[in-house]
């Protein structure tokens, strides 16, 4: 489902070669593919394809599949008809479950870039069993949130297996920095979880009582406090972002994790009164989102669709350092890095992640997953062949990630 603006610069990449992205930020699908557009209006559909085809003629032909996302039969029929469907709806909390739904039941894979806590717990109480039995692989979060974070993890914890074998406690700190703007869409899924405090605390509530436990191992995701990081070179803010719980899913899902395992999530930011600035706008969007009119008003401001334009997708950046620490003493570091992340890189993450699925030889897994669950290296090796860095610092940087 693609006529919203991230939606539209999600059309597949090659995967097999290092792809030469075009000026717009659009990528060509493989040969060998067949698929479609899909969304609620038609006229939006073409418009896209249209641009489409002046990168590639051979998109002209793009079928368009119009289905809405209330419309359960559309998206029944469109589920059943496909590998693997891409969803960018949101705020998914409102848009998102009868295409998970149409998913599960139909046995077809599902990858969304959701960053919605809720929704995706919500979506595990739901449709998780029904997805196991199917066959079909629920992948959420296959954007900025939280391919970087998931994979960056696990490609920090096989470099430090590398390094020395497996590790009886290993922690690791992850301090994220990124340069740019947030969509529309973006904005409205952040909204709509301020809003609801308490309706994503019994969501997750309700999945801790019914999911089960690594037997034998330990799997943290504390909090952090508020502090300067030697590592980082930057003041470290705990970041309360859906990207722990998926790291600590990961975690818990796969063994060469360790038997005791932690990670903790933070923004890095380089001066004292930025950071001091970060908190004080997130706590006022918070209060804000509690207040139904100026909510609203909030929501005029950017809506759905609304972003920046490609002069500002060519000045974004983003990078993510992650530091691992074993028990007996073996620290690795590592970056994640790229350009745009809400835009061109959460696209080339979230097209990527369609293609793994739908081309790559996986685990033989099935229900809801993780990116580092359900794709783990080969998602990592296309997304370095599609331009995205993942690397291991072999000295301790002297400054703070990114620019």
């Amino acid at each position: 489902m693609a006529d919203r603006l991230a939606g539209a610069q999600v059309p597949p990449s090659t995967p097999t070669t290092p792809p030469t992205p075009p000026a717009d930020g659009f990528w060509c699908a493989p040969d060998d593919s067949r698929w479609a557009l899909a969304g609620r209006d038609e006229d939006r559909l073409a418009a896209v394809r249209t641009k489409l085809a002046r990168i590639d003629p051979r998109c002209a032909d793009l079928p368009l599949l119009v289905a809405d996302a209330a419309d359960r039969e559309a998206l029944r029929a469109v589920a059943a008809d496909a590998r693997v469907v891409v969803s960018t709806v949101g705020p998914y909390l409102r848009h998102g479950e009868p295409l998970v739904a149409a998913c599960a039941d139909s046995g077809t894979d599902y990858v969304d870039l959701t960053g919605e806590p809720e929704f995706v717990d919500r979506m595990y109480l739901r449709h998780h069993e029904r997805a196991l039995a199917t066959g079909a692989r629920l992948v959420h979060a296959c954007g900025f949130d939280s391919v970087p974070h998931d994979l960056g993890v696990l490609f920090t914890v096989e470099e430090l297996l590398r390094r020395g074998g497996p590790a009886a406690r290993v922690s690791v700190e992850g301090f994220v920095r990124a340069g740019g703007t947030v969509s529309g869409g973006t904005f409205a899924s952040a909204m709509t979880a301020f809003s609801r405090p308490r309706a994503m605390a019994r969501a997750a509530r309700a999945r801790r009582a019914v999911e089960p436990r690594p037997k034998g191992r330990l799997v943290r995701t504390p909090a952090g406090r508020p502090h300067r990081s030697r590592a980082a070179r930057a003041w470290a803010l705990p970041l309360p972002t859906i990207d722990p719980q998926v790291v600590s899913r990961s975690a818990a899902a796969l063994e060469n994790y360790g038997p005791d395992f932690g990670y903790a999530h933070y923004a890095a930011v380089r001066r004292l009164p930025i950071a001091l600035g970060g908190v004080a706008a997130v706590a006022a969007l918070a209060v804000a989102a509690q207040l139904p009119l100026l909510r609203r008003a909030l929501g005029r401001l950017r809506k759905p669709g609304d972003g920046p334009g490609a002069e500002q997708w060519a000045r974004s950046w983003f990078a993510v350092r992650f530091v691992a620490r074993a028990h007996d003493g073996r620290t690795v570091l590592t970056e994640v890095s790229g350009g745009d992340p809400g835009y061109q890189e959460t696209a080339k993450m979230l097209a990527e992640s369609a293609l793994c699925l739908a081309y790559d030889d996986l685990p033989p897994l099935a229900g809801q997953l993780t990116t580092a669950v359900a794709m783990g290296r080969p998602l990592i090796d296309r997304l370095v062949a599609a331009g995205i860095s993942f690397r291991v610092l072999d000295t301790p940087p002297a400054t703070a990630p990114g620019r």
